[in-house]
């Protein structure tokens, strides 16, 4: 048996820039993903939106197929094909029988590099985005969290709503969407990454096959860091019957060395898991709140550490003022060698548990290789927590965790 830890990855590189990442299984499900450097920070102001639309638009036909025909080619013989954008990345991904990757990667050539954007289907799916933009408005655990990031970057590109408002949705066009397109994408900022039953040398032929042939237009990335972050409060009106609250502020960039220690850290005190710290000593123990989590989003040049809550409004405060007690907590003591050494193990098997999805994997893959030409083994991550010690945990949540640093947006 082949452990996960001992696994390898294959990689190569096309002549005009794109990397190719595989990992062999032997499984008859395979898993393939594209992934792009590009995202809703590297939006212009009016342009907010554009990246989540395109990504929406790649599916509504090419100079050979329409929508319809685009859809049925991978979910008409069994596989699912779905696609995302986040701040900094969008990808297109596909889970499939093993015998299809030529298939796969022929379609994702054909969207990603001859989408006509029709005017039709373009008005068609500004509805359905617009749709999905007032879904969102109407669930304040999500759009809190945006509107957070907005709070704390402002007018960077950080701060962006990633799906955008109807007013600038309405305003895309084809040529806008060819613009961005021709402005952002390029060659060496695609990753192509798979994890399947081919051998490596075949499957780098049919990238090759379908993916060599574009032409290198290699560009430097430019993006604006956030500076001069002040924290702010703010308060909004919602007529719902919960309160909501987040409070944070930025943190590590993902090449930060300090990443993995937060990451701990982070699980620590509001991670999956129901025996986090916040779910605890605030749920638990006062039944303050049903929901609790933090979070800690590292981008490529700055991070995002949050605490959420939803709780009756008339225990938001005291939830507030419990939430900052337990950051003020891992500030002032050592963690005891027990505890750290519980929280460890405890990250280790949710990572191992996660690697189980190879979904999962396949898209962590490329963005492994788009940040650090490089993908670590569970292994190297499992030896990065296991030497973290308590000083480590105190020295970083003294960086992070200052009591007149935090911003806090409240719903009520």
């Amino acid at each position: 048996m082949v452990l996960e830890s001992e696994l390898t990855y294959s990689q190569h590189k096309l002549s005009n820039g794109i990397r190719l990442v595989h990992r062999l299984t032997y499984s008859q499900v395979a898993h393939c993903a594209v992934t792009i450097n590009v995202g809703s920070r590297d939006e212009e102001k009016d342009e907010e939106g554009i990246a989540h639309f395109i990504e929406h638009c790649l599916f509504k036909g090419t100079n050979k197929r329409k929508s319809f025909q685009i859809l049925n080619r991978i979910d008409g013989v069994g596989g699912e094909l779905n696609a995302f954008t986040t701040k900094e990345e969008t990808c297109i991904y596909a889970t499939f029988l093993n015998n299809y990757h030529d298939r796969v990667l022929e379609l994702f050539s054909d969207i990603l590099f001859s989408s006509t954007f029709p005017k039709k289907e373009l008005e068609k799916e500004k509805i359905a985005v617009i749709d999905e933009i007032n879904s969102y408005e109407d669930n304040p655990s999500e759009l809190i969290l945006d509107e957070f990031d907005n709070l704390v970057f402002g007018k960077n590109g950080l701060g962006h709503y990633t799906l955008g408002t109807p007013k600038q949705v309405k305003g895309f066009t084809t040529e806008k969407l060819n613009q961005f397109i021709e402005k952002t994408y390029s060659t060496d900022s695609i990753v192509i990454s798979t994890i399947g039953d081919i051998d490596f040398d075949k499957w780098v032929k049919l990238c090759e096959k379908y993916f060599g042939g574009i032409k290198t237009n290699a560009k430097p990335i430019h993006r604006n860091s956030p500076k001069n972050y002040k924290p702010k409060e703010k308060v909004k009106k919602r007529n719902t019957y919960q309160s909501h609250v987040v409070i944070g502020n930025p943190a590590f960039s993902y090449k930060n060395k300090n990443k993995i220690t937060l990451s701990l850290l982070n699980n620590i005190i509001g991670g999956p898991a129901m025996n986090s710290r916040l779910n605890m000593k605030i749920r638990e123990k006062y039944g303050f709140t049903y929901s609790i989590e933090s979070n800690y989003t590292a981008f490529s040049d700055t991070g995002l550490f949050v605490v959420y809550a939803a709780s009756d409004s008339k225990y938001i405060d005291k939830t507030i003022g419990l939430i900052k007690n337990e950051l003020d907590f891992f500030s002032n003591k050592e963690m005891t060698p027990s505890s750290l050494k519980v929280a460890k193990q405890q990250l280790i098997g949710q990572l191992a548990i996660q690697y189980e999805s190879n979904q999962n994997e396949v898209i962590s893959m490329g963005k492994s290789i788009l940040n650090f030409d490089r993908i670590d083994s569970l292994k190297t991550t499992n030896q990065e927590i296991e030497k973290i010690t308590s000083k480590q945990i105190l020295e970083v949540a003294q960086l992070i965790f200052q009591k007149d640093n935090y911003s806090q947006l409240k719903y009520i």
